[in-house]
């Protein structure tokens, strides 16, 4: 199936200059969005995944269907102040200032295999910054699942030597 079909091409969004991919045409259309998480769940198999993690927001979007076409749980990295229990926090640099991102310290278990799945990987600062929270636990990420990678951004070099899936690539 041809994705790219489903990725709306938005200029100047959210500022000039910026070739936003809208992905609401793809997960509006039942056969496109079931196509994508049968591709990133059958990676998530491939790695023997115990768990997947997904970035806030869209990684929810991705993440939970992944988990759940694979009978595992899905553990939720959100902006600080969302979770109500005991979290870890990691803040990171962007190009204009900084993020932080929070995991609950109790749902990521020592030893257990990860794997990520977001929306989008572009410069790579949210998921390097994932990664570390998750290894932080004692877990190992074994591979990241992204529907779209934005390639002159290069962010898959921050995650090294960590296997990465991306279905559509820009």
């Amino acid at each position: 199936m041809d994705l790219n079909a489903y990725i709306t091409n938005v200029p100047d969004f959210p500022k000039e200059g910026i070739q936003f991919k809208d992905i609401t045409p793809l997960i509006g259309d039942a056969e496109a969005f079931r196509f994508a998480i049968n591709e990133m769940a059958a990676f998530a198999r491939a790695k023997e995944a115990d768990v997947i993690v997904g970035p806030d927001a869209r990684g929810f979007i991705f993440g939970t269907p992944v988990a759940y076409a694979l009978n595992l749980g899905f553990v939720p990295v959100r902006k600080p102040g969302k979770l109500p229990r005991e979290t870890l926090e990691k803040t990171y640099d962007l190009e204009y200032g900084t993020n932080t991102l929070a995991i609950h310290k109790t749902e990521i278990k020592p030893g257990q295999k990860v794997v990520i799945a977001d929306d989008l990987l572009a410069t790579g600062g949210t998921i390097e910054a994932t990664v570390e929270l998750i290894e932080a636990l004692g877990a190992h990420v074994v591979g990241c699942v992204f529907l779209i990678e934005l390639d002159f951004l290069e962010g898959r070099k921050k995650l090294k030597s960590i296997p990465i899936k991306t279905l559509l690539h820009y």
